[in-house]
């Protein structure tokens, strides 16, 4: 242990870290003793939440805090995976407090955790946080393999596009664990998306702010709040909504209906929309200006002259 560096202030670094866990392990590599962790423990200061782990300070241990405590207890090599790592990774919503990890075969059993004795290759691994986890590719398999079907695992890829998942990743794991349970149903669920182009909101924000110049257009306003959403691009005295679809792949039929439910709240509201997905507005931005000056025009020529509208208040 560095002379200069107090044990307490080891721990806590270590534990700033690792939402408040430590491990036994990482304490005695770091020059700690037996005696010393002991005394931690009996004066309140570690406390034993699995077999060699210990949150510092308190009992109260948050779902950042179990999710590194389990990954912790089941020692190197372990990830948080399946149903813990799709709600590590916002893919699904936490609904039970079992922690699911997965280990290799010589990795450790634990009360309280759901342990899966499955190797994982290097590719299937990630950190969030420094937190270590399947990948999205690796989490939609492992979950589709527990059972998970219809539109719950459809829900789950969506999620897993808007956290940027790599396809073809997920293609070759497929591929990789061709025969495992699950594996058909993401097959079958992917055969409902069509390769699009890769982009992002900012990129495609930009996209069309550039057409709009070039073609003469007043710029709208961007993500503005209309009839209770934020919408991709406003013209607030026409009005008039354009939105855009910026995907890496083409939309899921959930993710369709999410769409539509959004221009049906534009059409009950009485504002005209537009939609244009990135294809057109990359390969024929003049025929998007064109219906987007076509709508704007329309929505001044239906706006009443200010003098009559005055003039017919005045009567």
């Amino acid at each position: 242990m560095d002379a200069q560096v107090a044990p307490d202030l080891i721990i806590s670094r270590l534990a700033g870290r690792q939402g408040g866990m430590v491990a036994r392990r990482q304490l005695l590599a770091r020059g700690l003793t037996d005696t010393m962790i002991h005394k931690r423990v009996k004066a309140g200061r570690l406390h034993l939440v699995h077999r060699g782990v210990y949150a510092v300070g308190h009992r109260v241990i948050g779902l950042l805090g179990r999710q590194w405590a389990a990954v912790l207890a089941c020692g190197e090599g372990a990830a948080l995976s399946h149903r813990s790592a799709a709600v590590a990774w916002r893919m699904r919503q936490a609904t039970e407090a079992m922690m699911h990890v997965s280990v290799g075969r010589s990795g450790r059993s634990q009360r309280g955790i759901v342990v899966h004795r499955r190797s994982l290759e290097p590719d299937e691994i990630t950190t969030l946080d420094g937190l270590s986890l399947t990948t999205p590719a690796r989490t939609t398999i492992d979950l589709a393999a527990a059972g998970l079907r219809g539109r719950k695992l459809e829900a789950v890829l969506d999620a897993a596009v808007e956290r940027e998942l790599d396809f073809s990743d997920l293609h070759c794991l497929l591929d990789r664990h061709r025969g495992r349970p699950g594996v058909p149903a993401v097959r079958a669920l992917l055969d409902r998306y069509t390769p699009g182009t890769v982009d992002t909101r900012s990129v495609l924000e930009e996209l069309v702010l550039e057409l709009c110049d070039a073609h003469g257009i007043p710029r709208p306003l961007t993500n503005a709040l209309v009839a209770g959403r934020r919408r991709d691009f406003f013209w607030p005295d026409a009005p008039l909504v354009v939105e855009a679809d910026s995907h890496r792949w083409h939309r899921s039929p959930g993710r369709l209906t999410a769409d539509r439910a959004r221009d049906v709240e534009l059409t009950l509201a009485g504002i005209p929309f537009l939609r244009f997905s990135y294809e057109q507005i990359t390969q024929a931005p003049g025929d998007v200006a064109e219906a987007t000056r076509t709508a704007l025009t329309r929505r001044a020529r239906a706006a009443p002259p200010r003098g009559r509208c005055a003039a017919a208040r005045r009567r």
